[in-house]
């Protein structure tokens, strides 16, 4: 049998459930504290200045996360899918998916944001009691999702890669294929990213400009970004369809081992992002709507440096021998609801701080410490109820 006809032949048949990854899992809850950092930081930065005090070094933050973490965490979402839907029948993949990111999206949007955004509200001096604001939200709106709008969109792209592999299994091979060659090649599959996310989000871009959303009630998706998520997570799916342990993400191949290398390829499209804020910024004046030039090669420089921190960063978790625990293997479990509930625990915090005359780094620092600990104590505590750990 060829090479390729075994590929196809791996991603057709149901394989047995796999045990877990140890540098995938860190990857993950490690973008998990990325994405509590970016919201315990963003009220201190030029782009959501909503305290009196601010630092230049959380936009720099902000700027690099905003740019690749919810891509990312769509490519990791997207890796075990392929064989989870090989290994189910369709109705039961449908009842896991349901219950894993179905059920936590409606009770969040029901009871998460409203709790979050009231800390906004007040902030803002409204005057209406939680109950006001809470059945406001649910039947005037607006009605945010805050991050949570990951959860639904996830499960939308599951029920999609589901319907995918009805009509045909061997449509990832392609990019699996490119997933082998990446093995000693990683530049290859670095190369396709970028292709393939240029082709889907440059344009959009430009045509949606980078502030619109699709909303819906508590459903929206940044409008420019949905075909670069869904590309991110099919070409997760595609690597992890087969072959898994044989290609780009190997501990035993050339990405780890070149992980510095990846670091230097980063920084160079992230510090040309920031020269065209600069443009943008101090030259153009913040135009609004930003021309189309201007969108095109911003546009280009976010999906190079989106899917060369990706890589730089799965390098070295790779690279990692250490076998644990650590701080991140002890977290593991709870990081999803941790990525759930820290909403609320990140904007009442900054709530609490914002008449204090203190320096950014200083409540940007308290906030941060002070979510991780109470999201992961919460999740904790949510888990011990009984079924609650097949949700959370």
């Amino acid at each position: 049998m060829s090479h390729s006809a075994t590929i196809g032949a791996e991603a057709h048949a149901a394989p047995k459930a796999r045990t877990r990854n140890l540098s995938l899992d860190r990857t993950r809850t490690f973008l998990t504290l990325v994405v509590l950092l970016h919201h315990a930081v963003i009220p201190y930065t030029h782009f959501g200045h909503t305290d009196p005090v601010s630092w230049i070094g959380f936009d720099i933050v902000v700027v690099a996360t905003d740019s690749f973490f919810m891509a990312m965490f769509f490519f990791l979402s997207g890796l075990f899918t392929w064989s989870g839907i090989a290994r189910k029948a369709p109705s039961v993949f449908l009842r896991d998916r349901l219950l894993r990111l179905g059920l936590p999206f409606v009770i969040a949007a029901f009871t998460v944001i409203p709790l979050a955004y009231y800390a906004i509200a007040l902030q803002r001096g409204s005057d209406l009691t939680f109950a006001a604001f809470w059945w406001k939200t649910i039947t005037v709106g607006p009605w945010p999702s805050g991050p949570v709008w990951f959860v639904w969109v996830l499960l939308a792209f599951d029920l999609t890669a589901s319907l995918l592999y009805r009509v045909s299994a061997h449509l990832v091979e392609p990019v699996n294929r490119i997933s082998l060659r990446g093995f000693d090649q990683p530049e290859l599959f670095w190369l396709l990213l970028v292709v393939v996310t240029a082709i889907v989000y440059v344009p959009a871009l430009i045509y949606f400009g980078g502030s619109r959303w699709f909303e819906f009630g508590p459903f929206s998706v940044q409008a420019s970004r949905i075909l670069l998520y869904f590309a991110y997570f099919f070409i997760g799916v595609s690597v992890g369809a087969a072959n898994f342990d044989r290609g780009i993400l190997s501990a035993d191949g050339r990405l780890p081992k070149s992980r510095w290398t990846w670091v230097i390829v980063t920084l160079i499209p992230y510090g040309l992002m920031w020269v065209m804020i600069y443009v943008k910024r101090d030259i153009l004046g913040n135009p609004d709507p930003q021309p189309h030039w201007y969108q095109a090669i911003y546009g280009t420089l976010f999906v190079l440096f989106s899917a060369s921190i990706l890589l730089a960063i799965l390098a070295f978790f790779l690279h990692q021998k250490s076998p644990g625990p650590n701080l991140l293997d002890r977290m593991q479990a709870d990081a999803y609801g941790m990525f759930l509930v820290h909403y609320p625990i990140a904007l009442w915090i900054q709530y609490a701080l914002f008449d204090y005359g203190w320096p950014a780094v200083v409540k940007a620092a308290i906030g941060f410490v002070l979510t991780v600990m109470l999201s992961w104590g919460l999740t904790a505590a949510l888990r011990k109820i009984p079924g609650a750990s097949y949700v959370l």
